[in-house]
């Protein structure tokens, strides 16, 4: 709420731009997701900027105070290429001593290990419609998960499946990159309320500057 400017990569349907806006910013807001199904929910509110693409799609260059990534969307930057090559395009989009606030889960708690049919989940969509969701892991390599989302009917009827790969970076790797792509941490958490990053940490939260 503090930045004047704010770009959120992987904004996805909007969210945290919605409460955003409605909790009072008055500065410029800007969403960028490759979803464009997302980007419809999105732009529900017209007074944000949407926008289509990635960050490294996008060539904006000293125009944010704050770039932010939520939801875990970090770990889909799965290879050394996609990852140094979008940190290149957010550290370009953001103003000199401007900050980058995301998260990842913390590998040493190993989340992966929860996601099977077992721990399906009941959720309702946007418009209203009960689904069950559920994850299998398929094939752990290194820091790189790979695992299918089924989303069924209640009654376990497949709708469809979806194939995703995390990428789980400790600490120090994530330093490294955030290091080599012109950032310097700023602070770090292991939890939503700020306590520190500790063995039983689930997040690795991060707010870096623009070096």
């Amino acid at each position: 709420m503090a930045a004047h400017s704010v770009l959120d990569v992987g904004c996805g349907t909007g969210s945290m731009l919605h409460r955003a806006r409605e909790g009072g910013h008055a500065g410029r807001l800007v969403g960028l997701d490759p979803d464009r199904a997302a980007l419809t929910r999105a732009r529900r509110r017209t007074d944000i900027e949407w926008v289509e693409g990635t960050a490294v799609d996008a060539e904006w260059n000293a125009e944010f105070d704050l770039a932010t990534m939520i939801s875990h969307a970090f770990q889909c930057l799965v290879t050394d290429h996609e990852l140094r090559a979008s940190l290149a395009a957010i550290h370009a989009a953001l103003r000199e001593d401007g900050h980058f606030a995301f998260e990842t889960r913390h590998p040493q708690t190993r989340a992966w290990e929860e996601w099977n049919p077992s721990n399906a989940s009941d959720v309702t969509d946007a418009s209203g419609r009960a689904l069950r969701v559920w994850h299998e892991i398929e094939s752990p390599v290194g820091d790189v998960v790979a695992f299918t989302t089924t989303t069924a009917e209640p009654d376990g009827t497949v709708l469809r499946v979806d194939h995703t790969s995390l990428r789980f970076l400790g600490v120090a790797a994530l330093d490294a990159f955030l290091a080599e792509a012109g950032f310097e941490v700023e602070a770090r958490y292991g939890d939503w309320n700020r306590g520190s990053v500790t063995t039983t940490s689930r997040e690795i939260i991060t707010i870096a500057r623009r070096a």
